[in-house]
């Protein structure tokens, strides 16, 4: 059966409240922290199980949906991350970014950098390179983990707890010395301030000062940073620069929100 045919049998849904449980669907997956059945779905979208069941049944037989194994829960399938892809491509952040981006490297002279959350990672979509000799210089392409470096901690601070617990994670394995709780405050400042900088944290003798920016729902998409060496940042002027970059980060959400 059809979405349309099983819209078309309920005697209060029309066309529009039709359209509007698969795209509740479809954005509680694109929430989701893992796999989830029909039962769970019904209950957070307040929906029967079987108008629960042909909306998953319809979304599986075009790839936006897939399931896991025999206990019937489901993922998003192929399509729904193609059309992920295709929705960067889309929105063009670098286009939108690119004067934000450029302003904030002509006041700073520093490097300017553009990251996007991917998946449970980040990744460099654009930079604006510092006119000074001495500079930092990112790979364009290039994905990072989300738990360290200040551009990644702009963005997982703002993430679902799941994020968080993967990041705390990997930091136990690669820091014998890590304190979780550490962490978490380091994150609520991130929260409170809206920014976050590194130092030698990366790289030795690389510095960052990075802010998110998020959609109209507010989500958070990504992050843009400041970069240089750290002999150039001032920790006298850190709230200054922060500022700045603030701001930049700021026009970024509110030109999504158009």
């Amino acid at each position: 059966m059809t979405l349309k045919n099983a819209a078309e049998q309920s005697p209060t849904a029309g066309g529009t409240e039709a359209a509007d449980r698969v795209a509740d669907v479809l954005l509680l997956f694109s929430r989701s922290e893992g796999a989830m059945g029909v039962s769970e779905i019904a209950r957070s979208l307040e929906l029967s199980k079987a108008v629960v069941h042909r909306i998953l049944q319809s979304l599986s037989s075009r790839g936006l949906l897939t399931t896991m194994d025999a206990s019937g829960s489901y993922v998003l399938g192929p399509a729904a991350v193609g059309m992920g892809n295709r929705a960067w491509n889309q929105l063009d952040f670098r286009t939108l970014a690119a004067p934000v981006l450029r302003r904030l490297r002509d006041y700073t002279r520093e490097t300017t950098t553009l990251s996007v959350l991917t998946n449970h990672s980040r990744m460099y979509l654009d930079q604006f390179e510092s006119p000074q000799e001495i500079k930092m210089v990112v790979d364009i392409g290039a994905r990072h983990p989300l738990h360290s470096g200040a551009s990644s901690r702009a963005i997982i601070a703002f993430l679902p707890e799941a994020y968080i617990d993967e990041a705390i994670a990997a930091l136990r394995k690669s820091k014998p010395d890590f304190q979780e709780a550490d962490y978490h405050a380091l994150l609520e400042t991130v929260r409170r301030d809206g920014y976050t900088t590194s130092f030698n944290e990366r790289g030795i003798g690389a510095a960052s000062i990075a802010a998110p920016f998020f959609d109209r729902a507010g989500n958070v998409l990504g992050s843009i940073s400041s970069c240089g060496p750290i002999f150039r940042f001032d920790a006298a002027d850190t709230a200054g620069h922060a500022a700045k970059v603030v701001a930049a980060a700021r026009e970024i959400s509110d030109l999504l929100a158009r």
